[in-house]
């Protein structure tokens, strides 16, 4: 049974998931330079992330993800 999200998405932030097994954990930000920041840390350690991108009340906006950087 697929669990429903406990929250609601805020308006104009930034969005992606880190897969962690059997569960997805959303993560938000109120910034995109932040939102890509994190993201990109945690595919540095090997995690497996989405990205989500900008959401704009009905559906994700700027929903390409980030492109790893050295």
């Amino acid at each position: 049974m697929a669990a429903n999200k406990k929250f609601t998405m805020g308006k104009g932030k930034y969005y992606f998931n880190v897969k962690t097994g059997q569960f997805n954990i959303t993560i938000s930000r109120e910034n995109k330079k932040d939102a890509e920041r994190v993201f990109q840390s945690y595919l540095k350690v090997g995690k497996r992330v989405e990205w989500l991108g900008k959401w704009t009340g009905k559906k994700f906006a700027e929903s390409k993800a980030p492109v790893l950087e050295n």
